[in-house]
């Protein structure tokens, strides 16, 4: 029996179905939160052989001791894993303080944390990437790039999570305040700006770096503006996967060695050309997310594909391979709506409207509504003019 510790499986709130799909696969889960036990979702508990509580996941050796007392009490853990963003480098940092080879190590956080970094893995299989300077306190170096690529450019963390901290800069003026109000001691890249759409490459991916599985979602509005912006939020999983996407995807997966994960690779389709990039259509390098597409995106795919991705990952560290099918494909489309505005459907009008379309309807977490939104819809359809009706409706102001 496979020893698998689950970092934080009560966050985000559907990741306990990971635990219950390799305990069904007779894996002994051993999960570790900061949630007291008595308040974790019935489900969870029945998916856990045993749960530590650590006072804090920021504290690195409360966790460590935590993975010693399983070791002590289990023998050697096969896999040590959160799927989570947030914790990449600290569930690296673990596995290689135990020796657990399952997943990356903490010599392999560079490539896959840093924006700067993951570029020339890109470049290896020959997918475009945008122009970029690593921000000092020297404003004449900012300047200089500026002029090679002009205004308006993006500024974000050299290693950060989602669109979290990132910013359009489009005058001079923008550049010196940034300059002036950044994070003190966080490392900055600033890109020429792409006009583009974000497709993702969502897969999940066996030990000889192979697809188990293969989706994608596309995401129309850039994420940087409804999060700064305070806008509605929309994104779709596609009904088929997109050629140029699916070969993107796995070039970069084989470029950056990935074995035996859930991941999500964002890429952009140019609106328009845009030079030394490529035509209007093209795909061209985003970034390497290490985990699955955040939210409840995990439960879109099961409904836009007739599937369980939650047993497919399950399978591959189990089986190396799945034993889930895969049904009829729909799109499935997330609309966040954002609190504070006014909808010329109210919610009763839109959920009646849509009923036999409606899988999932909730408060999204304060946690993730900044880039997601504060009320979600989740509603599947077979053509994208059906899909295109319901955001209208969806979103439509007065």
């Amino acid at each position: 029996m496979k020893n698998v510790v689950f970092i934080s499986p009560n966050f985000p709130t559907n990741y306990w179905q990971f635990c219950r799909e390799l305990r069904n696969n007779g894996m002994n889960v051993l999960g570790i939160g900061d949630q007291p036990y008595d308040e974790l979702n019935p489900d969870l508990k029945a998916s856990l052989n045993e749960y530590y509580k650590v006072g804090s996941l920021e504290n690195y050796d409360e966790v460590y001791r935590a993975v010693a007392f399983f070791i002590f009490k289990y023998g050697p853990i096969d896999w040590l894993e959160s799927n989570n963003e947030y914790w990449l480098e600290k569930d690296a940092a673990l596995r290689t303080a135990f020796h657990i080879t399952s997943g990356f190590q903490t010599e392999d956080m560079p490539r896959i944390k840093y924006k700067s970094k993951m570029k020339k893995y890109y470049q290896k299989v020959g997918i475009p990437t945008a122009r970029y300077h690593l921000v000092t306190d020297d404003i004449k170096k900012c300047r200089a790039f500026l002029k090679k690529v002009g205004y308006p450019v993006v500024v974000k963390p050299d290693n950060g999570v989602g669109a979290a901290a990132t910013y359009k800069l489009k005058s001079d003026e923008d550049l010196v305040n940034f300059m002036a109000t950044r994070p003190a001691g966080v490392p900055y890249i600033m890109e020429e700006f792409v006009n583009a759409e974000v497709n993702s490459y969502d897969a999940i991916i066996d030990s000889n770096g192979e697809p188990i599985f293969e989706t994608g979602n596309v995401t129309p509005d850039s994420v940087m503006d409804i999060v700064n912006n305070n806008d509605n939020s929309i994104y779709y999983i596609v009904k088929d996967l997109a050629d140029d996407v699916r070969e993107a995807g796995r070039a970069t997966v084989k470029s950056f060695g990935v074995k035996s994960r859930f991941v999500h690779f964002e890429f952009f389709r140019l609106k328009e050309d845009h030079e030394g990039l490529g035509k209007k259509g093209q795909v061209m390098a985003l970034e390497v997310n290490m985990r699955p597409c955040g939210g409840f995106t995990p439960d879109m795919i099961n409904y836009a594909y007739s599937t369980n991705v939650y047993k497919i990952w399950a399978d591959m560290i189990a089986y190396d391979s799945s034993q889930m099918s895969v049904g009829e494909h729909q799109f499935c489309a997330f609309a966040g709506r954002r609190d504070g505005k006014e909808f010329k459907l109210d919610h009763e009008t839109l959920m009646a409207k849509y009923s036999a379309h409606m899988r999932m309807a909730d408060r999204m977490p304060d946690a993730l509504s900044g880039a997601m939104g504060n009320q979600m819809y989740v509603a599947t359809f077979p053509t994208r003019e059906e899909m295109d009706a319901f955001y209208a409706d969806a979103l439509a102001c007065n």
